[in-house]
């Protein structure tokens, strides 16, 4: 309580009681905007998040940002008109498990001979000893997640799959897993967290077996009634939601995924990881299953695309990409993501089951004009949508740099604040956030252990004896009785071999190629369309 000798000081003195009341505003305010000055300041110094999104079987012609015009992507057009879109992007590899074992390792598939299409048995691809793109994360003090496709093998060998699961995707740098083991077509159906069967019954154990059935289980050979889906080729073993796979498996009913509801429940898990990351610095590489077969769109989505179910799962992932980037908005971490989207390897319709892919594909080109596709040591096979997007952060624009996602290891490594340093991944950052335009000098591409050089505009084929197509897939190989020498800046289908008019350019091709990979260039193997 104020005294009344005190309040009559006061009275008497007006100016004074404003002056001091005028100082006190002042130095509060001064202090406030001190403590939103270092808040700020804290912010800018917190570690930027990582997103990958890595898409399977998607390619370069697949997004209306690359040119469809039968279909559209508005979710991921927007990350590429606010980003930097890359019209030379590669993955590694025309198929899976090479390029998904070179983004984590930065390194050349070629170089580890174990870098093949993997069954769903096959022990850890990457030793718990290398160095990958979470273990550098982890160094740094970020979290490190993964959701979705592995495919780079489980395990030691002879995995027991109702027991705990490991080495896996933990013990090579990821703190969270939410995984499949392999492929969607392929067995085990069941998600893995964190090395361990979800919703396994350990009164029902699972059993699988790569070689031969189980006795009294059915197969799309014995019970094609049970079929939601006709095979085609190589996926004509056991039936699991009315879906034929590759492999048997009996047991673990409890456990299975229902094929529909994955994009959902891949999506639940990213979110919440996000959710439950927001605080701290995170990298979330959230690996989708779209267009990879077999095609089974959400009823939400089933029939909207006019291209039959790999159209409709193209629109449900994009639907993902948009729902996940909402998610990254309202957690507030939106405007401090790295965000990054790509693709394994390039398109493939008919892999395996008759959902109507090559019929109804229209005037659709998933290639986007470039010769080949997966498994195809021809472009569309390792070119792929590359997108960086960074709100506030990355300007606009389209980029014809040469990028590879083997540099990224190098490249985030940078970002995050340490170096790694590699024989095969190269730092790239700042042509990442589109403040440089000098990519890769050249790149040694690679399908089914057979390789290929890239170099500027030129890219250089060495001869393979085999077959030219593969005629289950209806997608060029590749192979040729000579070199093959293309200029990709005016032949972008790669239609004239220019070996025999520029042998000077197909020389130099030649050495710079050997410098790298030696003159085993790879041999023509069995390919395993499974």
């Amino acid at each position: 309580m104020i005294s009344a000798r005190k309040k009559a000081f006061w009275m008497r003195k007006p100016e004074l009681l404003y002056f001091l009341v005028m100082a006190f505003t002042l130095v509060f305010t001064a202090c406030k905007e001190k403590k939103k000055e270092v808040a700020t300041h804290q912010e800018a110094q917190q570690p930027p998040n990582v997103v990958i999104f890595y898409l399977d079987d998607l390619g370069y012609g697949d997004l209306s940002c690359y040119g469809a015009t039968e279909i559209a992507t508005p979710n991921i057009d927007r990350l590429a008109d606010e980003g930097v879109r890359f019209t030379n992007g590669y993955a590694t590899s025309a198929t899976c498990t090479p390029s998904r074992y070179a983004i984590l390792t930065g390194t050349y598939p070629w170089r580890n001979k174990s870098a093949k299409i993997l069954p769903g048995t096959a022990p850890l691809l990457i030793t718990t000893t290398q160095k990958t793109l979470p273990k550098m994360f982890k160094s740094q003090g970020y979290a490190t997640g993964i959701v979705g496709k592995w495919h780079l093998g489980l395990g030691e060998g002879q995995l027991n799959w109702n027991e705990h699961i490991s080495p896996g995707p933990n013990e090579v740098g990821f703190d969270y897993s939410y995984v499949m083991a392999a492929t969607q077509d392929r067995v085990p159906t069941v998600y893995i967290e964190n090395g361990d069967v979800v919703g396994l019954d350990p009164d029902d154990p699972i059993e699988v077996n790569y070689e031969e059935n189980f006795e009294g289980e059915p197969t799309a050979l014995t019970h094609p009634e049970m079929l939601k889906m006709k095979w085609h080729h190589g996926h004509n073993n056991s039936i699991i939601n009315g879906i034929p796979r590759i492999g048997f498996m009996k047991g673990g009913e409890a456990a299975r995924w229902k094929d529909e509801e994955m994009a959902d429940h891949f999506l639940k898990k990213a979110k919440q990881y996000v959710k439950d990351h927001k605080q701290d610095p995170f990298f979330l590489h959230y690996t989708l299953q779209q267009p990879h077969v077999p095609r089974t769109p959400h009823p939400r989505f089933a029939g909207k695309s006019g291209l039959g179910p790999r159209g409709d799962v193209i629109l449900e992932a994009d639907w993902v990409v948009g729902e996940f980037m909402k998610t990254l908005e309202e957690e507030g971490v939106l405007e401090n993501t790295l965000v990054i989207f790509s693709s394994d390897n390039g398109p493939v319709l008919n892999d395996g089951y008759d959902d109507g892919a090559v019929e109804l594909k229209k005037g659709h080109d998933p290639n986007g004009g470039l010769r080949g596709g997966k498994y195809s040591l021809f472009d569309a096979g390792m070119r792929v949508p590359f997108i960086t997007y960074w709100k506030g952060k990355i300007d606009p624009r389209v980029s014809d740099a040469l990028v590879c996602q083997i540099d990224l290891l190098a490249s985030l490594a940078k970002l995050a604040g340490t170096q790694e340093n590699s024989t095969d991944s190269e730092e790239m950052l700042d042509v990442l956030l589109g403040k440089g335009e000098q990519g890769r000098e050249s790149l040694v591409l690679e399908a089914t252990t057979r390789t290929a050089f890239r170099k500027g505009d030129w890219i250089m084929i060495p001869p393979y004896k085999g077959p030219t197509l593969n005629e289950m897939v209806n997608i060029e190989l590749g192979n040729a009785d000579e070199f093959q020498l293309y200029n990709m800046n005016n032949d972008k289908a790669q239609q004239h071999n220019l070996a025999e008019q520029e042998p000077e350019k197909l020389k130099e091709m030649i050495a710079d190629f050997e410098a790298v990979r030696g003159k085993d260039y790879g041999t023509i193997e069995q390919l395993e369309l499974k």
